[in-house]
């Protein structure tokens, strides 16, 4: 038996039998053809790019009919370099001049440009070389003879292990077929992973070797709440796991019973529980969880499933959707929370050394006053239709926020002056999300008319540890003290100046810290949607005396360890069947 403990990226657990997707590049050996046979040859390349374009399109419209509009564009990448004559012209060239057969000039291309990304300095570049190997294997599986993936051959559900998943395999996965997977490599911010999580199926990535221990056919457990791989396990860890997916199941049939009640303390306090999301269509999993509406819209995904920047229009679109969905219940719009990882080092001339302490956020939007006008526009007209709150991420200065503030004012004149109609009334927000925003919270008060503590940010900024890498994964946790005092301290400023405030990271949604954050003073919490009835049982088994003397007990420790195991010694006396894996999921 082996244990590998990887990241884990969506929630659940799945024993079954593995499936070594093998992305070895295909060895095409070198051969020339007459003169007479390379119109045959350059005939044929043409003849595979079309057979893959169309492929790419049905498994696009395949996850936009499974996943929605938003995921289904990471397809578009794909199929913008088929139709990039930048790549294609020369492969014929290549035909012509040396006249070699088709898959030979392919495989040599794109060798050459999987090279080129693996070479760069930057991990988002290197990345890339995922997107540009599946293209590779899919023209080469038309030009060899291969017309059907692997994949699309599956007679039986299996777990998928590979060292890597493309976002665009990940989005063609039958859930039914696939109920789960592991990667060597990857985070939780990946593209694929997005996509798993969509699909609901238990994914842990980052398990970095993985698939040197597992073979075809092997009994594996892919274990969504802790991030562990178990490779054949032995009789007592499987029985263990199967009672576990057991009682799982039969805790779902009775937190679906919650859905509908309402999460009210013992003593009858209401606490409100919204839903994070990155696409409109993930609004009728809130409300089908009985969220009370969206607290954190990440809506920087409209930029990373495609390879075109959004427009005003989709933008807008995108808005409205997702207030129709809510019908009257409050929806808040975080502003692009780009860099870091995400989009913006793939498209820098020289991308930073260190980007999440880089132009990222509201520091690049600020920088990039036409993309986040175009946005603020879309936002403004949008929140004509229903109630809408918009919330500056990263704000770590008080000029950042009135700067931003100042750029929204200005739209909202070209909006009046343009006869656009927008809520004038409509509320501005913060994520305190780096500690000297916690640490001038007394100041930005005044500038705001609400916090959302994102804890995901706060903790690895607070630690110094970045929370996607499995190496010190072990050291990412909202246990610790200094983590706490920052949150209780952030809390109290809003008391005191009456500014409403939230939580949104993922501590939200881990029900051994919903006692805590109630005793230390926050009454809505924003998480995922699935985690929404698992919270609610907590908050509807609990008084508000007993959650504020548990804070106060947990002020007076030191380590993350004490921390931890008296929240989840409190957790457990309220409801005793909570399990020691210690996950909502």
């Amino acid at each position: 038996m082996e244990v590998i403990k990887g990241i884990p990226v969506s929630h659940g657990v799945v024993i079954g039998r593995a499936f070594v997707l093998d992305d070895a590049v295909l060895h095409v050996p070198f051969r020339t053809v007459p003169q007479e046979g390379v119109p045959h040859q350059q005939q044929r390349l043409d003849e595979a790019v079309a057979q893959a374009i169309q492929e790419l399109q049905k498994d696009r419209d395949r996850a936009a009919e499974q996943l929605g509009p938003e995921p289904a564009k990471i397809f578009e990448f794909h199929l913008g370099l088929l139709h990039d004559a930048s790549l294609i012209d020369p492969i014929r060239q290549h035909i012509q001049r040396d006249r070699v057969t088709a898959e030979y000039a392919v495989s040599e291309a794109f060798r050459a440009l999987t090279r080129r990304f693996r070479e760069m300095d930057s991990e988002v570049f290197r990345q890339k070389t995922s997107d540009v190997l599946d293209l590779d294997r899919r023209v080469l599986s038309k030009l060899i003879g291969e017309s059907e993936d692997r994949l699309a051959r599956l007679t039986e559900p299996v777990v998928l292990v590979a060292h890597e998943l493309t976002p665009a395999r990940a989005a063609s996965l039958d859930p039914k077929k696939v109920i789960g997977f592991t990667t060597d490599a990857g985070g939780r911010t990946d593209h694929a992973s997005i996509v798993a999580a969509a699909l609901g199926i238990p994914v842990v990535v980052g398990s970095q070797r993985v698939t040197q221990y597992v073979e075809e056919g092997d009994q594996i457990i892919v274990d969504g709440e802790t991030g562990r791989v178990i490779i054949r396990p032995d009789r007592e860890t499987l029985e263990h796991y199967e009672q576990d997916i057991e009682r799982i199941g039969t805790d779902q049939l009775a937190l679906r019973e919650l859905a509908s009640l309402e999460p009210v303390t013992l003593d009858g306090t209401r606490i409100m529980l919204m839903g994070n999301i990155e696409f409109p269509h993930e609004i009728e999993s809130v409300l089908a969880n009985g969220g009370d509406g969206v607290g954190l819209y990440r809506t920087e995904f409209l930029y990373l499933t495609s390879q075109t920047e959004p427009t005003e229009e989709d933008h807008f679109q995108a808005h409205k959707r997702s207030i129709e969905l809510l019908d009257g219940k409050p929806l808040t719009i975080r502003t692009l929370d780009l860099g870091a990882d995400k989009y913006t080092q793939s498209r820098a001339e020289e991308p930073e050394r260190n980007p999440f302490l880089g132009l990222r956020s509201i520091r690049y939007c600020l920088q990039n006053l036409p993309l986040f006008k175009t946005q603020l526009r879309a936002i403004l007209r949008a929140s004509a239709l229903g109630p809408i709150k918009i919330m500056f991420p990263l704000i770590s200065t008080a000029m950042e926020l009135r700067q931003a503030k100042m750029i929204l004012s200005d739209t909202m004149e070209e909006c009046q002056e343009q006869g656009i109609e927008f809520d004038q009334c409509m509320p501005v927000g913060i994520m305190i999300e780096v500690p000297s925003a916690a640490l001038m919270a007394s100041t930005l008060a005044r500038e705001v008319s609400f916090f959302s503590i994102g804890t995901n940010d706060l903790i690895q900024y607070t630690l110094a540890v970045d929370r996607t890498n499995a190496r010190v994964a072990n050291l990412y946790s909202g246990a610790h003290p200094p983590v706490l005092q920052l949150i209780k301290a952030v809390v109290r400023v809003a008391r005191r100046f009456k500014v409403d405030i939230s939580l949104c990271g993922e501590i939200a949604g881990e029900v051994e810290y919903t006692m805590l954050l109630i005793g230390m003073g926050l009454r809505t919490l924003s998480l995922v949607p699935s985690q929404i009835p698992h919270v609610k049982r907590v908050i509807r088994s609990v008084d508000i005396e007993s959650c504020e003397r548990l804070a106060r007990k947990v002020g007076s420790f030191d380590s993350e360890r004490q921390v931890l195991n008296c929240l989840r010694d409190a957790v457990q006396r309220v409801i005793p069947e909570m399990d020691s894996g210690w996950s909502a999921g």
